[in-house]
């Protein structure tokens, strides 16, 4: 028998459901709105369950606070402010560790500094830096900057050198034989060769920083006269606004799934996927 359907069938009907859920469930963007739509549906019921909306606000009344929040007190501002500092510690480690991993790569004696202050600062949590970065630099942006720093540098750089270490000696001959030499040999050879090592090590930068500067704001805001995202946390925390703390947290999580799912993702896409350097 032929296994040709007509459409408005039973058969017709079922083949269309498979496909869609076929479709669905081979979608990752379908299966993480899936997995957050259960996770809200959880939150709601564990909320209304609970009968405290004080201590553990209901998921729509954080998504009303959250878009009170964005219209009338300047929350996408504040989240900004935040971002705008996060961006400049980061960028500012991630260019350090480069040069400190490259030249590890050139130098034994370097190599074996790295790692040395990779195993002391590495497992030093970065606001427990926060109180001598005030002392040092006052209340304000700089103070910021240096815990940010330390959050990125160090998981960075290690998770750079250990990709740079894991490069296959053959292309490093490939190199060494075209002459490379110095920051040549790194960007040509090194970086494109450890770029899965690399980009998880950005991942698991960015998520140390992400937290760090949230941490360091509940205790004071971006500068003096700004606060970012933390600050408003603590704040509303400190006003018994429950549901405005738990929207502070949810656009905390917005942004993180908005700069995983988004832009790591699309840099993979572009570059250790479509290579075949990863799955």
């Amino acid at each position: 028998m032929s296994d040709f359907s007509v459409p408005g069938t039973a058969t017709g009907q079922r083949q269309g459901w498979d496909r869609i859920r076929d479709f669905a469930w081979n979608s990752p963007a379908i299966r993480k709105i899936l997995v957050l739509a259960l996770l809200a549906l959880i939150w709601e019921l564990a909320a209304r369950y609970n009968g405290k909306p004080i201590l553990f606000p209901t998921f729509t009344a954080t998504m009303t606070a959250l878009w009170e929040a964005i219209t009338t007190e300047n929350l996408l501002q504040s989240a900004w402010a935040s971002l705008y500092v996060l961006l400049k510690g980061y960028v500012t480690a991630i260019a350090l560790a480069f040069v400190f991993v490259s030249l590890a790569v050139v130098s034994r004696f370097v190599r074996e500094l790295l790692q040395t202050l990779i195993s002391m600062f590495n497992p030093l949590p970065a606001i427990a830096l926060l109180p001598v970065a005030m002392l040092w630099f006052g209340l304000g942006e700089k103070s910021l900057l240096v815990v940010l720093v330390h959050a990125v540098l160090w998981p960075f750089a290690l998770a750079a050198l250990t990709g740079f270490e894991s490069v296959p000696e053959t292309q490093r001959l490939v190199g060494r034989n075209y002459g490379l030499r110095g920051p040549s040999y790194v960007v040509r050879i090194l970086i494109p060769a450890a770029l899965p090592s690399i980009l998880y090590g950005m991942k698991i930068a960015w998520a140390f920083a992400w937290r760090t500067l949230i941490a360091a704001e509940l205790v004071f805001g971006v500068s003096s006269s700004a606060g970012g995202l933390g600050w408003f946390i603590f704040r509303n925390r400190n006003e018994l606004f429950t549901d405005k703390v738990f929207a502070g947290l949810a656009m905390v999580i917005i942004i993180g799934l908005l700069v995983e799912g988004i832009i790591f993702r699309i840099v993979e896409n572009v570059t250790v996927r479509r290579w075949g350097m990863q799955r």
